[in-house]
C-alpha cells in the first residue's frame, strides 16, 4: 500500500473522529441550554495542597446538596471570574454532577478546539493526498 494513501486515510479518519467529538459537544451544549437547571454558583480558591491552576466553583443543586465544580486549568480562558465573584452554572436535573459553568466560551471552547483539529486533520489529508 502507498505510504501516502496510508497518511492520507489516518488523517481522513482522525478529521472524521475530531469532527464527531465536535458535534457531540454542540449537542451537549444545546441539550444543557435547552433542559438545564441554572443556578449561581461562587468561585473558590483551591486547597494548598492542589497545585493546579484557577479556581473552583461551589454551588448547590435543585435539592440542596453542595457541590464543588472544576472548570479546569483554563478556566481564566474560559470566563472564570476571580475568587470570590458569583458564576452562572447550569445542569441537568438528573445529573448535577456534570455541571459546567453557563459562559458560551465554557460551553464551546470543547467543540471549538475539536472542529480546529479536524479541519487540520482534513488539511493535512488534502495536502499529502496523491
Amino acid at each position: 500500500m502507498d505510504a501516502e494513501l496510508l497518511l492520507a486515510a489516518l488523517c481522513t479518519g482522525f478529521g472524521l473522529g475530531c469532527l464527531l467529538l465536535a458535534a457531540r459537544g454542540l449537542l451537549t451544549a444545546g441539550r444543557l441550554w435547552a433542559r438545564g437547571l441554572r443556578v449561581m454558583g461562587v468561585v473558590t480558591a483551591r486547597t494548598a495542597a492542589d497545585r493546579r491552576r484557577g479556581g473552583l466553583v461551589a454551588f448547590s443543586d435543585h435539592l440542596g446538596r453542595d457541590l464543588v465544580l472544576d472548570p479546569g486549568a483554563y478556566a481564566p480562558l474560559c470566563g472564570l471570574p476571580p475568587l470570590g465573584r458569583t458564576v452562572p452554572v447550569v445542569f441537568v436535573r438528573e445529573r448535577p454532577t456534570t455541571a459546567r459553568l453557563w459562559t458560551v466560551r465554557h460551553l464551546l471552547a470543547p467543540s471549538f478546539g475539536w472542529f480546529l483539529s479536524s479541519t487540520v486533520a482534513f488539511g493535512t489529508a488534502v495536502a499529502v493526498s496523491p
